[in-house]
């Protein structure tokens, strides 16, 4: 038997951890796991917040069951409709068939058209209340945060919000859930993947649901993944990393992605992290995306605020791991970055031409004049590669925008 997880009074977590999946959406990576998290409120009527995987439906309602006993739910809110956090719907309504379901318009048409479940539905619109006794719900539409359905659900007496996919983050909670139990900073790195991974797009979406919970009294923030925030400072810390990655601000720091097939344009990507170095870039992080995951070159991409690509001609075009990158950049409207590019070929380049259309077509500030190598590492090409560490560096260090790692190390 589960001994109950609770969160505030009469407000419990009965969410569980996935460390058997290899890859979230069959995509990005999952070296920690990752939770699927969904809460309890317990009133004169009971109210489930989301669900989790349908690969975790018997202990999901194991856990249920650890905190109502044989006392039925009388609505599931949905905050999100991806099948990670709904997949448990058709099973749960199987075993609470008098359960309301309670979403917005959109949510409704996609619970159809996913479980074509019509009946004891209840449509809320935005700001709407609902009150269970002792609590009220409020619902906040937070569209595209990152699929058009999504919304928050307020508590208005315990400030408490679940928040769906917002303030998401990859890793499972080993152990502790609450904050308090945990040491917040080893998320920090993860949240911004997760943030950059599934919710980068939507930057501007993003920017207008802070605004519109900018005057919500925060207490507690309920995600669908990750830890649950009660402390002061942590939920600040959360919602302030938030609204920069939705503003594409970053920190003071550089990433070099290069492909190369013979170590060539590798060469050239240790020649100017080296001459960055020198003139004072402290943060240097490479990837060669032949071997790095997609995953974390666009997590860095968004963490730091310098940016250089490289990549050897490759029929024609840009190396395809690095076309992949410069594709995934594009879908996910990266902004505000400094930005340089090297690259070699050898009778007929391509490099220089396609870099272009993918700096003009991004907010990017071209910082240097490109590093194009034929064949050979000749001097010039040598000297160029410093220029551009050198120059980038100096943007670096003399820019003013600086985004403050607040994290302690955990003890």
């Amino acid at each position: 038997m589960y001994k109950p997880i609770e969160i505030k009074e009469d407000i419990f977590y009965v969410g569980v951890n996935d460390r058997t999946k290899e890859s979230f959406e069959s995509l990005w990576p999952l070296p920690k796991g990752v939770s699927y998290n969904s809460y309890i409120i317990r009133d004169e009527k009971t109210v489930l917040i989301d669900t989790v995987d349908i690969c975790y439906s018997d202990l999901f309602m194991r856990k249920i069951r650890s905190v109502l006993g044989d006392k039925s739910i009388d609505y599931l809110v949905v905050n999100h409709m991806e099948p990670d956090h709904s997949g448990s719907i058709e099973f749960l309504v199987s075993k609470y068939p008098d359960i309301q379901i309670v979403g917005n318009k959109r949510t409704l048409e996609m619970l159809k058209g996913f479980y074509g479940i019509a009946n004891n539905v209840i449509e809320v619109k935005d700001l709407d209340e609902m009150s269970l006794g002792k609590h009220t719900l409020q619902f906040y539409m937070t569209p595209m945060v990152h699929w058009p359905e999504t919304m928050m659900t307020y508590v208005k007496e315990t400030k408490t919000l679940f928040t769906g996919d917002a303030f998401g983050t990859f890793g499972t909670l080993d152990g502790g859930v609450l904050d308090t139990q945990l040491c917040p900073e080893r998320y920090h790195d993860e949240m911004i993947r997760y943030y950059s991974n599934i919710v980068g797009k939507f930057g501007s979406p993003v920017q207008t649901a802070l605004k519109k919970l900018s005057n919500v009294g925060i207490d507690v923030i309920c995600s669908t993944h990750g830890p649950v925030w009660t402390i002061p400072e942590n939920i600040d810390n959360v919602i302030g990393l938030y609204d920069r990655l939705s503003r594409y601000e970053a920190e003071k720091g550089l990433v070099i992605a290069y492909g190369s097939m013979y170590g060539h344009t590798e060469e050239l990507a240790d020649i100017i992290a080296t001459e960055a170095a020198e003139n004072g870039a402290k943060s240097i992080v490479m990837h060669n995306v032949s071997k790095s995951h997609e995953s974390d070159i666009l997590r860095d991409a968004f963490k730091y605020k310098g940016l250089i690509i490289g990549s050897p001609t490759y029929n024609n075009k840009l190396y395809p791991a690095v076309d992949g990158l410069v594709s995934a950049l594009q879908n996910r409207n990266l902004k505000n970055r400094f930005f340089g590019y090297f690259g070699s070929f050898t009778w007929a380049d391509a490099t220089a031409r396609q870099f272009e259309v993918f700096a003009g077509e991004m907010e990017f500030e071209l910082v240097a004049e490109p590093v194009i190598m034929k064949q050979a590492m000749l001097a010039d090409v040598v000297e160029k590669a410093r220029n551009l560490g050198r120059i980038m560096a100096q943007k670096l260090t003399s820019d003013t925008e600086v985004v403050p790692n607040n994290a302690a190390n955990c003890q």
